[in-house]
């Protein structure tokens, strides 16, 4: 069950294509809301509305934020846009779009009639918060000469207006397009799931590398399988089945107090011990000896090298333009100084994408 309350706008914080960052009272309580105003309309001050607060009354780390469900001001809303593929169907939320599957889509053939992605490369991470260093390091060693897409799972945040990193990534011209895929919404391009949207990346787009993640948040509970992570096997198997190169980042730190998380997480070592069926470029990033070592151990106790290729590549230049360049990162409230390792293995699997997009390197 959801829980309802109803709130009054005091404050438009921030606003962006399809989302509002406003301050609401809530009897008598000032509390911050989001609002999609793809799926709701735009809000004003003084505007009362409806919304779903179940995720700050269960304290939920990412979910500290109201959602705006109804402008009780002005209810009606029109639709807006082409298509017939809904997503999130079947709950009050549900939003049309034009997926480029579908018969209506100008791109509908060119989906059809695909046959490779030719050995394109794929950069497949879990949280989003890689997605910084990935696309850093591919910029510092590619310019602004290649095109580069980042396709959204559903694994997380559905909505892409959500992240304020890819907003900022796309203006600074680091991310050329978005797609969003299953479930998740408000891409340049719409697809109806992971395959789907890597053929949009290469027929339509024509990008030269894509990078695929999970938007803000990511579901744990701390067992084998249960965790929407998983998704990273599933989609590298995506990758080579349709005739790309999947590259694999490791999650990795040795900050986070949890021992499931420590050297390479659990999440990692279960996608690419259990779940990847098909051969994976593993980037590891440089390290100091004794890190290295336990990384090492990680690896030949779980019998990645069996199955994978794995490459020893340094991520140093990825956080350096990331600090040239004032891009401020986090992951689980972490800074680039607290979990260095974290964003290393992120940035070291966009220097492989980068090496194999300039046919640098062979993979014979």
């Amino acid at each position: 069950m959801i829980k309802i309350e109803r709130g009054v706008i005091v404050e438009i914080k921030n606003q962006r294509e399809g989302m509002q960052e406003v301050l609401v009272n809530i009897n008598g309580q000032t509390e911050k809301a989001i609002n999609y105003s793809d799926l709701t309309g735009r809000v004003d001050i003084g505007d009362e509305v409806s919304l779903n607060t179940t995720a700050v009354d269960l304290k939920l780390g990412t979910g500290g934020y109201h959602f705006v469900m109804s402008n009780l001001n002005e209810p009606r809303h029109e639709a807006i846009g082409k298509g017939h593929i809904m997503k999130m169907r079947y709950s009050p939320c549900q939003v049309k779009c034009m997926s480029v599957e579908e018969q209506d889509s100008p791109y509908h053939e060119m989906v059809k009639n695909f046959e490779s992605l030719g050995g394109m490369p794929v950069v497949v991470g879990t949280l989003h918060s890689m997605l910084p260093a990935i696309v850093a390091a591919l910029r510092q060693k590619c310019g602004e000469k290649i095109s580069i897409a980042y396709i959204m799972t559903d694994g997380a945040a559905l909505p892409l207006a959500l992240s304020h990193m890819v907003s900022g990534l796309k203006q600074k011209g680091w991310i050329d397009h978005t797609i969003t895929v299953g479930h998740s919404f408000g891409g340049d391009l719409e697809a109806i799931n992971c395959y789907t949207g890597l053929i949009a990346a290469k027929e339509v787009l024509h990008a030269d590398v894509a990078v695929v993640t999970m938007g803000p948040g990511i579901v744990g509970t701390g067992t084998t399988f249960g965790f929407t992570g998983i998704e990273q096997g599933e989609i590298i198997n995506a990758v080579s089945i349709l005739g790309g190169i999947p590259i694999s980042v490791i999650r990795m730190s040795f900050a986070d107090v949890r021992e499931r998380h420590q050297g390479i997480s659990h999440h990692s070592l279960t996608v690419l011990e259990r779940i990847a069926l098909r051969e994976a470029i593993v980037p590891i990033p440089v390290l100091v000896e004794e890190k290295m070592h336990f990384i090492k151990k990680q690896l030949l106790n779980h019998h990645i090298g069996e199955r994978h290729q794995i490459i020893i590549e340094s991520g140093e230049n990825a956080l350096e333009f990331l600090q040239q360049n004032e891009v401020r990162v986090k992951t689980m409230g972490r800074t680039v100084d607290e979990d260095r390792a974290f964003f290393l293995a992120a940035g070291a699997a966009g220097n492989v994408a980068a090496h194999l997009v300039k046919n640098q390197w062979s993979l014979d």
